[in-house]
């Protein structure tokens, strides 16, 4: 007999030639001593009885397993993805999942958005105050909080969706829990608040709330809500914070910023508004492109269920390469030799190059819609960092 720490015991009968196998941890425990006892002197004297055998290997096999099970209830119970001192990954992993929450690419397009249409509002180098420079940190803290609510909102309502169009998202696929959700989300809404609550800039303080209301409605479960399953006011809510909240409200609080300033709206900030409500109407519809087979199983009517996954797609191209035509057409009518070739030139490359990329696009797979998806956030920014020069 051949006995090792963690391994097998080998025990040969020497008539039979029959083998019985256990396998072991060699646990103290009086049981599984027994066990192994017992069938070695039923071998080893001669009057091996199988059933005999089997029982004793039987009552082993039980208590190993129990003895399994325990451990794997131990380990499951003081394991906890969002404590520090019981994740091996700590807080790097903690980090990572609010992160990953969080949907960074479109904080990034929030902050420079603010920064941007802020920018606009200067006229001349004194327009750069403290107070100035305050006004717009409030508001892109403001605005991030604000989005950081809606992304968290929309999880949480979504989450039966999520599992089946984003399982890889942190509540989607349980990394980070219901309750942790809702904290962070809660959190957002609060710290945005006060932001509304301490400013003395009434467009700032309706610009967050309408971004919270619309936020809110888009997503909850409530009788009235829950716009999203509806195509015109799902794009109502992505116009509203797009075409209007950030272009227009953020604008005018950048104006209240500026000692002496009028508040008015110029023919600049009336283009960004109508472009930049065109790219609402946009990404309001693209994104639910690759997501029809979990707004189906929810009874979420998105446009792309209705009509199709390739129609709508096309219908998003088309509406950006119209918006980028009617920018090259008021560049042509801008009296500024810079400004009109900017326009012109810009907005004709940025056009050519969406159309380049757009029938490179495998509309079969959604991973490429949603990489292509992304794509059109970058354009996005690059949108936004021309505005402050658009002066035609």
């Amino acid at each position: 007999m051949h006995l090792s720490w963690f391994g097998f015991i080998c025990i040969k009968d020497e008539v039979s030639g029959d083998r019985i196998h256990a396998k072991t941890f060699f646990s103290t425990d009086a049981i599984v001593g027994n066990c192994l006892v017992q069938v070695w002197k039923t071998v080893r004297f001669g009057n091996y009885n199988p059933e005999c055998a089997d029982n004793y290997c039987t009552q082993f096999y039980r208590h190993e397993k129990g003895t399994k099970i325990l451990a794997h209830i131990g380990s499951e119970s003081s394991h906890n993805p969002l404590d520090p001192k019981t994740d091996g990954k700590s807080l790097g992993t903690t980090l990572d999942l609010i992160y990953r929450y969080s949907r960074a690419y479109t904080l990034k397009g929030t902050a420079l958005s603010i920064v941007s249409i802020s920018l606009l509002a200067v006229q001349k180098l004194s327009d750069f105050t403290p107070s100035f420079f305050l006004g717009v940190l409030l508001a892109i803290m403001g605005g991030c909080l604000a989005n950081l609510y809606v992304v968290g909102i929309n999880q949480l309502s979504d989450i039966d969706i999520d599992k089946v169009n984003k399982p890889y998202l942190p509540l989607a696929s349980g990394e980070l829990s219901v309750q942790a959700g809702i904290l962070l989300t809660s959190l957002y809404a609060i710290l945005g608040f006060c932001i509304g609550w301490i400013v003395k800039s009434w467009p700032l303080k309706l610009g967050l709330f309408l971004w919270y209301a619309f936020g809110t409605a888009y997503s909850v479960h409530l009788p009235l809500l829950r716009w999203k399953s509806i195509p015109a006011l799902a794009a109502m809510c992505l116009w509203s914070v797009q075409g209007a909240i950030v272009p227009i409200l953020f604008h005018l609080h950048a104006q209240t910023n500026i000692y002496g300033r009028r508040l008015l709206l110029s023919k600049h900030v009336l283009f960004v508004s109508g472009f930049m409500s065109i790219y609402g109407i946009v990404i309001a519809l693209f994104k639910d492109i690759p997501d029809v087979d979990g707004d189906k199983l929810n009874g979420i009517n998105s446009l792309a269920l209705q009509i199709g996954q390739k129609q709508v797609f096309w219908l998003c191209i088309w509406l950006l390469e119209m918006a980028y035509g009617l920018a090259i057409l008021i560049g042509l009518s801008s009296a500024r030799i810079w400004s009109r070739s900017l326009m012109v030139i810009g907005h004709g490359i940025l056009g050519f190059i969406l159309w380049r990329e757009a029938n490179l696009v495998d509309l079969n797979s959604n991973d490429a819609i949603e990489s292509f998806y992304l794509f059109i956030w970058k354009l996005y920014y690059v949108e936004y960092l021309l505005v402050p020069i658009l002066r035609f």
